[in-house]
């Protein structure tokens, strides 16, 4: 782990996952239900596959694929759910201890992640974190296709540092990860924090897999 960090001067970092569990406090069904009763509240008809999504980034896929119209309403009160949801969520043990660590080693931090950009740096500011971090990439709001695994946030992310790919790593906890990895030309260390991730991560092309952020901070010092 540490030959493979040593190369590296900006980490690129899932945000749900890696730095904390994002629907610890308020599940992503709840979220996806909420959304779900909103839009009816509109009077909206709606798809029948809406009333079985339970992840709420997921559905706001099925919107942007099914009503354009609605992509963007749907985003603002996802953002606003996600902002409360982070409020109730703690740090993933170990990625304060990773923050800290590429900051003393200089290295610089993005957060690149499908969750709202707003969500995040309402985190980073209620756990003070917002000066141990360069950059945050979150969806585009109103865009769920900008969300991983399309690889436009974490090129935006390497070109507001300045950062070749063979300077970066990516630190994500899904396949999905990867896969955006491997589009933005990106080695991806896997973060299994469930039973069976490692498997799959390892699968998808990860190029280590941990069960542990404090492993990859211990490797960065």
């Amino acid at each position: 782990m540490a030959d493979l960090l040593r190369p590296v001067r900006h980490v690129l970092l899932d945000f749900d996952g890696p730095v904390c569990s994002v629907f610890a406090g308020m599940p992503a069904a709840e979220i996806a239900e909420r959304l779900r009763r909103h839009l009816l509240a509109q009077g909206e008809q709606m798809p029948e596959v809406w009333a079985f999504e339970t992840d709420p980034l997921a559905f706001l896929r099925l919107v942007a694929d099914a009503r354009p119209d609605l992509v963007a309403p749907a985003d603002a009160l996802l953002t606003t759910l996600e902002t409360e949801a982070v409020s109730l969520s703690q740090p993933t043990p170990g990625s304060n201890a990773l923050l800290i660590a590429c900051a003393e080693s200089g290295r610089s931090v993005s957060l690149v992640s499908n969750n709202s950009g707003a969500a995040i740096e309402a985190y980073l500011a209620a756990h003070g974190l917002g000066d141990s971090v360069f950059g945050v990439f979150g969806r585009t709001p109103g865009d769920p296709s900008s969300m991983k695994p399309n690889p436009r946030l974490l090129i935006e992310a390497m070109g507001a540092a300045a950062s070749k790919p063979a300077e970066c790593i990516f630190i994500g906890d899904a396949p999905r990860d990867v896969e955006a990895g491997d589009a933005a030309g990106v080695a991806t260390i896997g973060y299994a924090n469930k039973p069976g991730k490692d498997v799959r991560l390892a699968k998808a092309g990860a190029v280590a897999v941990v069960d542990s952020m404090q492993l990859i901070a211990d490797a960065v010092r």
